[in-house]
């Protein structure tokens, strides 16, 4: 049996007073991101790269960050599942975007690095294997159609 959840999200964008659609170089890409429930909205543009303003959100950065956030959360419900303590986890991850000439694009590749401090010597090794195991549950990484690469480091405290 499955269960559906639905998640919402509302994007509002204006232009701005003397700016014009017309020319795509001239207009501003900077717009809020509202998701149900949430108090407080997301400020997002366009990467710097595609004009937008680098001081905000973009949407690559969002991807990126919503498939780190999901696979720690993933990798912890594996860890708690095998009983290993994790005492902290911090991942570095990175994403190869690739722009055609026609201005379509899509991610590559997205490698995860995470270093995971954990309690038990004993368990190091399985530690490392549950990286693949969490990626197989996060929801995001199954909704993605490129390549994810861990490249995990265990500590022991």
């Amino acid at each position: 049996m499955s269960i559906k959840h639905t998640f919402k999200a509302t994007v509002n964008w204006t232009i701005n007073e003397g700016e014009s659609t017309k020319n795509p170089r001239t207009f501003s890409r900077n717009h809020e991101v509202f998701i149900d429930n949430k108090a407080t909205p997301l400020h997002v543009s366009a990467a710097k790269t595609f004009r937008g303003d680098d001081a905000l959100y973009n949407p690559e950065d969002l991807l990126l960050s919503a498939l780190t956030s999901c696979h720690m959360m993933s990798y912890l419900y594996v860890c708690a599942q095998n009983n290993i303590e994790v005492l902290s986890y911090s991942d570095h991850a990175e994403g190869d975007l690739e722009v055609a000439a026609s201005g379509s694009g899509s991610f590559k590749t997205v490698r995860l690095k995470p270093v995971v401090t954990i309690k038990n010597a004993n368990q190091k090794a399985l530690a490392l294997g549950l990286h693949e195991k969490a990626n197989s549950l996060c929801f995001i990484a199954n909704s993605c159609n490129f390549p994810i690469a861990h490249e995990a480091t265990i500590v022991v405290q």
